[in-house]
């Protein structure tokens, strides 16, 4: 009878270890999966006075006003991207503001994301100059979703006209700085302006592209302003 006592204590204590054990293990996950989702906000003067932001093709200065405190890119001729250093996004959710200007053709202002290089990446951008048109053509064509090099806009609006690129309703002030939010997923990337609840683009990628790079993104001939990035990875 002692011995069937000592047999039972001791499974027992193999069952509360083994139930300690997988209680910490979830304990860790749950505390990784947390920490993945905690945002991101980093200070764009400090990332650019400590050489945290990588400029291809562009030259950067930064810009200080009231609730505004980030960078500028030139304008200059090819795509051009400012890079945050340290800092690689797959799902999940980016939130910046940016200005461009109303200047046909010559003002293109978004978000440049899973970057593989200053060449291979997906991007959400604006066209301010179409934001107050009044044909309706131009009007579909305020947001554009972008996958270099293989899916140009001129690629995706020849085949897949109205798909990747879209109407902002109600239109923002084309000179005005705009709030972007971009939720991305493993099957679409959507994307709401200026705090709206009707997303503006739903963009469903022909080729997706494995995590990556994040970095500001302006156009042929145009320059741009940002602010006020916020990332959040969920894996």
């Amino acid at each position: 009878m002692v011995l069937y006592d000592i047999d039972v204590t001791r499974n027992t204590n193999k069952m509360a270890i083994l139930n300690t054990r997988i209680l910490t293990s979830l304990i860790v996950m749950l505390s990784f999966a947390a920490f993945g989702q905690q945002p991101m906000a980093p200070d764009l003067h400090r990332a650019f006075q400590h050489h945290k932001i990588d400029v291809y093709n562009r030259d950067l200065s930064l810009i200080n006003e009231e609730g505004y405190h980030g960078i500028r890119l030139s304008k200059a001729f090819g795509e051009g991207i400012a890079w945050m250093k340290d800092i690689t996004f797959s799902t999940g959710t980016l939130e910046f503001d940016v200005r461009g200007e109303d200047l046909k053709q010559h003002s293109f202002v978004g978000i440049a994301f899973h970057g593989q290089n200053d060449s291979t990446y997906d991007a959400v951008y604006l066209r301010p100059f179409h934001f107050h048109a009044e044909d309706t053509v131009s009007q579909n064509r305020m947001i554009q979703f972008i996958s270099l090099p293989a899916f140009t806009w001129r690629k995706l609006r020849a085949e897949f006209p109205g798909r990747f690129e879209g109407h902002i309703s109600p239109p923002p002030d084309p000179i005005a700085w705009v709030h972007v939010s971009i939720e991305v997923t493993q099957e679409s990337i959507t994307t709401y302006i200026n705090g709206s609840n009707t997303p503006s683009l739903v963009a469903h990628p022909l080729k997706p592209l494995p995590p990556g790079k994040v970095g500001f993104y302006v156009a042929d001939t145009s320059g741009g302003d940002f602010a006020n990035l916020t990332i959040i990875n969920t894996r």
